[in-house]
């Protein structure tokens, strides 16, 4: 039964906006006050914030990790490499783009909301009837609601009755029935009836403004771009002490500067993460592909990894949690009637083929209930707002019956009397359900024949999808604008066990471990929890449908809207199911571990690679007094390095069965631990080059170019799994770059190709000595990755 709403609604209403109080009248303004107030209060439409285009571009250029790739370019430039300047370039302008893409979001999901508002509106000024647009309502307006209208702005009913649909606003699973002195939103659609009401508010001042301007000052910073600036602020600290130290000890063995010029750009070039935006954007592509093929479609590619760190979802119950269409939950039959008596009275007294969810979910529900004695319908009055019920006139073996259909409490006074019925009605009312009563008989004579209850029902994969996301450590709660006693019944149907959260004002310290059911909310009040859960340190995920979840969607980690949902929360989300069902969030989380630990193997690999690089070049200062490596061999370490080992993107992985975490802290010292061995590995092999083989500067140099690709290929397999390096078998792209890498570097070190020639023995010798080191560190990350909670 849709819900009846009186005057008593104007108490929870938001306060009138000012200027509505005077000047207004049943006549409406005139086009004098209407312009005073135009100015006054502003056109009836959300604010244009969008940022000028080149303005937007050029701050995606101005950031920390632009910062590097952008001295990366001017280095290479300087030495002449203009190849690999242009390719640098090419990443930093693919990585703005990305950036702009996503920003682009926001001012999407503002559009998609401005397109759900009516562009014109019925209403009166200077004594007569006019249509204009919506954008110029103001306050005190006299307007008119018609079938099938969107309500263009805040308004108080004061002629007439409309069955009103706010379920993409407020959460509600059922429309309302509206009469004088209640209060219908912006972007509400006029399901049934027709009604004349008063302005209260516009613009950014109504319901569906403010929800507006939450979604467009929602944000929260991804856990991936924290981490990346994390991980570049430590490299750039420790390797900008480093080269200082580096430059100090050249000066003090008075290298001539055009030596220590290359030294110091080798230097730099060795410290910057060059393809370390790229990788996490490949990394997040490629489980965006993976996610596509199973109903899923990521609208940012940070929310891929993001989905990871999830611990905590707030699912929206109406269209979410449910399927967002009332269905009949139980009939209760009176002791002389049956269920198919109920049902095929009641159907009789339904309107067919209308707009009235309650008179098709009772049609559906009476579809193959037919019965012997079916009267034969004659005339059929539809739902009254008024009398709150509707009725048919039927006949029955050649005499008329009335049949009713409606509010019990209505239905139950035109019946004889019924404590039993009472008592039913009661329970099940106080169960959450709607419930209609359903009369028949002679006009004078009439008897209840049964009770009907309605419910919006779960979907069928709902509760497999909660246990799921419990064993994968990824709490739900439900986060609904609906009534406290439906919502119950929808978590018990689910599997949310735990309690309602009371009425009123969220807590601004409530934790998700408190509550499994937050009822009743509205929109700003599910961007709050979203915040509150986030400040208590929670990665949370939002699941919505509709207008009043955008906000939401927005400001959480990773913001999923369902199949059904709303362009406006499509736009807000930061991933869209495009198939049926809820099996898509479990796919997100599992998927989202993947790409977490591929790039978490890319970063951790590294943050060694960095750091040992400029540290072997201190160590080979200090063991031959010369530069180890020059810039042109640091450009072939990293593109074939850098470049190469982003095929880790696509590697075959182990995803964790808790939620993921950045702890860069962790991560660095895990590096660094691992480094030094690394480096151990390195500088062995040039003082073998140096004292045993007596190699020259020049093949020294090839030498340490070798050694610190070989090494860190096998630092590369022994840190890409977690446990032993023969958990699991390599993908066929890292084992091809791998190769790749191998290959190039032995053959421009045999070859002599942009350095000294090495004798093919010892370019053998020194991969045979890194697969020897690969098992050794394979032993010695074991206790390392278990103390730093490497999983």
């Amino acid at each position: 039964m849709p819900m009846s709403v009186g005057s008593s609604a104007e108490s929870t209403a938001s306060p009138r906006s000012a200027g509505a109080a005077d000047g207004g009248s049943r006549s409406g303004l005139t086009s004098d006050e209407a312009s005073r107030r135009l100015k006054t209060f502003g056109p009836n439409a959300t604010p244009d914030t969008t940022a000028h285009p080149l303005v937007s571009a050029l701050s995606k250029f101005w950031a920390p990790v632009p910062w590097m790739l952008e001295a990366a370019i001017v280095l290479q430039i300087s030495l002449g490499d203009y190849a690999e300047a242009a390719i640098i370039a090419g990443l930093l302008v693919f990585n703005a783009t990305l950036g702009l893409i996503q920003e682009g979001r926001a001012q999407a999901t503002l559009a998609a909301l401005k397109s759900r508002l009516a562009l014109t509106a019925s209403v009166r000024r200077d004594g007569g009837w006019a249509s204009i647009p919506a954008a110029a309502l103001v306050p005190g307006d006299v307007v008119k609601l018609s079938l099938g209208g969107i309500v263009a702005a805040d308004v108080r009913l004061t002629e007439g009755d409309v069955l009103l649909d706010q379920s993409m606003l407020t959460g509600e699973s059922a429309p309302i029935e509206a009469g004088p002195g209640a209060r219908a939103y912006a972007g509400a659609l006029v399901r049934r009836g027709e009604a004349v009401a008063e302005v209260m508010a516009t613009g950014t001042r109504t319901k569906f403004g403010r929800t507006a301007e939450l979604v467009r000052t929602a944000y929260v910073v991804s856990s991936q771009q924290k981490a990346v600036l994390r991980v570049v602020r430590n490299l750039a600290a420790f390797n900008g002490v480093v080269i200082i130290v580096l430059a100090a000890y050249a000066h003090f063995l008075a290298m001539p500067l055009a030596e220590i010029i290359p030294l110091i750009l080798t230097a730099v070039l060795a410290s910057i993460p060059v393809a370390l935006p790229a990788t996490f954007t490949l990394a997040a592509a490629l489980g965006a592909r993976a996610l596509v093929k199973r109903g899923v479609l990521p609208t940012r590619l940070s929310a891929v990894d993001e989905a990871a760190t999830m611990d905590v979802l707030c699912a929206d119950k109406t269209g979410t949690l449910t399927r967002n269409e009332l269905s009949v939950a139980i009939v209760r039959p009176m002791p002389h009637s049956d269920l198919a008596h109920v049902l095929a009275l009641a159907a009789l007294a339904s309107s067919d083929g209308g707009l009235d969810p309650v008179d098709a979910a009772i049609r559906a529900a009476s579809v193959g209930k037919d019965i012997a004695d079916a009267p034969e319908l004659l005339k059929f009055v539809p739902f009254d707002p008024a009398t709150k019920m509707s009725e048919a006139t039927v006949s029955l073996n050649g005499e008329t019956r009335r049949v009713v259909k409606g509010a019990f409490a209505v239905v139950s006074g035109l019946a004889q009397p019924s404590p039993a019925a009472s008592a039913v009605a009661n329970e099940l009312e106080g169960q959450g359900f709607r419930v209609l009563a359903v009369a028949a008989g002679p006009p004078a004579m009439m008897k209840l024949v049964g009770l009907i209850a309605l419910s919006d029902p779960p979907r069928t994969d709902s509760a497999a999808l909660i246990a799921e996301l419990r064993d994968l450590g990824v709490r739900t709660v439900m986060v609904t604008g609906d009534a406290p006693a439906t919502a119950a019944i929808v978590a018990r149907a689910v599997g949310l066990d735990g309690a309602a959260c009371p009425p009123g004002p969220i807590p601004d310290d409530v934790s998700p471990e408190a509550f499994a059911i937050f009822a009743g909310v509205l929109p700003e009040d599910k961007y709050k929890l979203v915040k509150a859960f986030q400040n208590g340190g929670h990665s949370v995920g939002m699941c919505g449908d509709g207008v009043n979840d955008a906000p939401a969607l927005r400001q959480a980690q990773i913001g999923i809207a369902v199949a059904t949902a709303t362009d406006v929360a499509k736009s807000a989300a930061g991933m869209v199911l495009t198939e049926p069902g809820l099996d898509g969030v479990v796919a997100a989380v599992k998927e989202g571990r993947v790409t977490f630990q591929r790039i978490l193997t890319y970063t951790l690999n590294m943050i060694i690679k960095k750091i040992v690089t400029v540290l072997f070049l201190i160590f080979g200062l200090l063991m031959t007094g010369h530069a180890i490596l020059t810039p042109l061999l640091m450009v072939i370490v990293m593109i074939t390095g850098d470049f190469l080992t982003m095929a880790l993107t696509a590697d075959n992985v182990r995803p964790s069965t808790m939620p993921n975490a950045w702890r860069i802290g962790e991560l660095t010292v895990a590096g660094v631990l691992m480094g030094v061995f690394l480096l151990a590995f390195c500088t062995g092999a040039l003082a073998l080059g140096k004292f045993e083989l007596n190699l020259g500067v020049e093949a020294l140099r090839t030498l340490a170019f070798v050694v610190l690709v070989f090494g860190s290929q096998a630092a590369l397999y022994a840190i890409r799994e977690r446990r032993h390096l023969w958990g699991s078998p390599p993908s066929r792209w890292l084992a091809v770059s791998s190769v790749a890498d191998i290959s190039i570097a032995s053959t421009l070190a045999i070859g002599g190709i942009a350095m000294a020639p090495l004798p093919p023995a010892v370019v053998a010798g020194a991969l045979g000595a890194a697969a020897c080191f690969n098992l050794v560190l394979n032993v010695v990350k074991l206790p390392i990755f278990a103390r730093l909670r490497m999983t």
